[in-house]
């Protein structure tokens, strides 16, 4: 399998990435092309029988940073994103899989981020702590306090609100 090829396989691991990061798919779908415009010229340069999720992770998650740090610094006025005027569906199962998502949504983003490298990517501590430059004990930490807000929220238990980091 060439690069290429371990690059396509990649795509759909860093669309589901991007949508968690910027809940909107066409912005994931822009930040998807402009981490794989990134990563192209570099793709050899990366050991072959590596995974290259990691690496590209990191690339996305860099650039979604530096579009945040270029909004705040032209429009200086708080961006909050729009609902998505989703239907909840007739089924229970669907419901309930809408319920979650939503629930997701309202998390801090780096408890989000977190939990979907985890539950979807199957991703190790390691592995995400290298990823976003942070010890695996931070990793831990946020991935419980997602896994027990997501739970609360659900159960319809949430005794408190979710706490988000102030800069």
């Amino acid at each position: 399998m060439n690069e290429a090829d371990r690059l396509e396989l990649a795509i759909p691991a860093l669309r589901r990435y991007a949508r968690v990061l910027t809940r909107d798919s066409v912005a994931a779908d822009d930040l998807v092309q402009d981490c794989l415009v990134r990563a192209l010229p570099k793709l050899a340069t990366v050991r072959d029988g590596n995974d290259l999720r990691p690496w590209l992770f990191t690339i996305l998650r860099n650039l979604h940073i530096s579009r945040w740090r270029r909004l705040k610094r032209t429009l200086a006025v708080s961006l909050k994103y729009p609902e998505t005027g989703v239907q909840p569906a007739a089924q229970e199962a669907r419901s309930d899989l809408y319920d979650v998502l939503r629930i997701l949504f309202q998390l801090p983003e780096e408890q989000r981020e977190i939990m979907m490298m985890v539950a979807v990517e199957d991703m190790e501590y390691g592995v995400i702590a290298e990823v976003l430059g942070i010890p695996i004990g931070t990793v831990m930490s946020r991935l419980s306090r997602g896994r027990a807000a997501l739970r609360a929220n659900f159960d319809g238990k949430a005794s408190r609100p979710v706490l988000r980091r102030v800069k």
